[in-house]
């Protein structure tokens, strides 16, 4: 059994791409299509969750096998990387939770988003999520963690932003976005330091005599930038609570039980490394004391169910973070365990609560009531959202500005573009709106460019468009005239569909493909 490990992050995958599919091409979409997504969905989830079973229950006879390789992905001259799975005990037990949560998270979403107009996205999402989850538990390797780590960022992001026409949905999917790819900036230099001091990145990294000291906390430190962003700690706390702008099934499973835990899971990894890093553990243990005396405190002056739940549930991981900071990884990961489940269960349980409470929401306790300053302070989240949005939503949000002026008033006029349009498109409508199929003006000039550059490729459309209209198209006649402009209609209705914002999932998936 243990060398079909690899179909369990697979299934959840292969049923986003399934969704994704019928939806585009089947027209699998409206309440008419809730009930296919729904069954390839769970279904998948299902057959995730019973082949770990097996998996689990052949490791408890025969003992866990620890690394199991598939393949090679990637060998370039001494660098290697290995499709390889870590089923230890860690790794067995933390994948029937991810397995476990993640399946009841999604029959309960069936009746929770029925007759939601994003259903089948919703769906789609959160199986990539599971997919991911899994993987990140079970990948052998930091590059596979990687790109779990990735996956799972890509569907938290979108489904912060599942009401996508409401202004304030986009903008926290914004700043969770811009918090998290910090964090990945870190993993990325984590795993190259690993390859460029230690050799490789599997589980676990072991130092040797030959690592320096140094080097040791540098690849540390590295790699605990994306876990302190991942799981919401100090100084990357406040992105989590906009968050919950999704629904609150997503929120159950990424903040409340899986993904905010995600950071946790890759220090316990880390453990060989950690032990020969004092500096940058006792870093973890500060930072993690510091988060849930944060996470305390704001939890206590936020009343609302899902910010209480939520900083409630940055409080306890920064507790984790406290107890591998402290050496007790063991302790850490029963935590982790215990946590996921008993959080999950309180973030579903949420929607009927609120119903059937009647009495009003409870009061911030009266020792926090008399110290108003603090109150006050806990209230407004220590400001660090507005800190936060100082020093990176709003710089983050003005370099993309300045990058889009810079390709609109510079880099097109470089390329020959100075205005919306060429003079004539290719595509064959012209500027004016009338139809202008590769018909050249007076002096035959297809396209005006402009600086060195611009004159240059004029020079060259203006010769290859001489010898297509004279040569090419006079020597096939009208036959050939009409299949190309029937192909340019094709595809401007291609790009037109592209443009879409339902197809951006697609898009993704795409590159993550090719990528994998």
């Amino acid at each position: 059994m243990f060398a079909y490990a690899w179909l369990i992050p697979l299934l959840p995958l292969l049923a986003a791409a399934w969704i994704a599919g019928a939806y585009v091409l089947l027209g699998n979409r409206g309440e008419a299509g809730e009930r296919g997504t729904a069954r390839v969905a769970v279904g998948a989830a299902a057959l995730s969750l019973g082949l770990a079973v097996l998996i689990g229950m052949q490791a408890l006879v025969t003992g866990p096998p620890g690394q199991v390789r598939v393949g090679s992905w990637l060998v370039s001259g001494d660098l290697r990387v290995d499709i390889v799975f870590t089923l230890d005990a860690l790794g067995l037990a933390l994948l029937l939770l991810v397995a476990f949560v993640a399946l009841i998270t999604l029959r309960f979403s069936v009746n929770y988003l029925h007759r939601e107009a994003g259903f089948p996205r919703f769906f789609l999402l959160l199986s990539l999520f599971m997919g991911a989850m899994e993987l990140i538990v079970m990948a052998g390797n930091a590059v596979l963690v990687f790109i779990g780590w990735e996956l799972a960022g890509v569907a938290s992001y979108l489904l912060i932003a599942y009401n996508f026409e409401r202004p304030v949905a986009v903008a926290n999917a914004q700043r969770a976005f811009i918090a998290n790819r910090i964090g990945d900036a870190g993993f990325l230099l984590g795993i190259s330091f690993a390859y460029l001091w230690m050799g490789g990145t599997d589980w676990p990294l072991r130092p040797d005599q030959a690592l320096d000291p140094i080097q040791g906390d540098l690849i540390a430190l590295a790699f605990l930038l994306p876990a302190l962003a991942k799981s919401a700690q100090l100084p990357f706390a406040p992105w989590v609570a906009r968050a919950l702008e999704g629904p609150t099934p997503s929120s159950a499973i990424f903040y409340g039980a899986l993904m905010v835990h995600a950071g946790v899971y890759l220090l316990i990894r880390l453990e060989p490394l950690l032990e020969t890093t004092p500096a940058i553990a006792s870093l973890i243990a500060l930072l993690g004391a510091l988060t849930a005396l944060y996470g305390w405190l704001v939890g206590l002056a936020r009343t609302d169910v899902k910010s209480s739940l939520m900083f409630s549930t940055t409080a306890q991981v920064g507790l984790m973070f406290l107890w591998i900071g402290l050496g007790w990884y063991s302790l850490a990961a029963w935590h982790l365990a215990l946590h996921a489940l008993w959080r999950a269960y309180q973030f579903l349980h949420a929607p009927a609560l609120m119903q059937r409470v009647s009495r009003p929401a409870r009061q911030v306790p009266a020792w926090l009531a008399r110290r108003r300053g603090l109150q006050e302070a806990a209230l407004q989240g220590f400001w660090l959202d507005a800190l936060a949005d100082a020093f990176l939503a709003r710089p983050t949000q003005a370099m993309a500005r300045d990058v889009m002026d810079l390709d609109g008033k510079v880099v097109s006029r470089i390329v020959g573009l100075p205005g919306q349009a060429l003079e004539l498109s290719s595509l064959g409508i012209a500027p004016d709106g009338e139809e202008g199929w590769l018909m050249a003006t007076a002096d035959e000039t297809i396209v005006r460019g402009r600086g060195l550059l611009g004159r240059t490729l004029e020079r060259m459309a203006n010769a290859l468009y001489w010898f297509e209209q004279r040569l090419v198209l006079r020597g096939g006649g009208q036959g050939l005239l009409e299949a190309i402009r029937r192909l340019g209609e094709q595809a401007n209705r291609v790009e037109e569909l592209l443009a879409r914002p339902r197809y951006l999932v697609l898009m993704i998936l795409a590159t993550f493909a090719v990528i994998i």
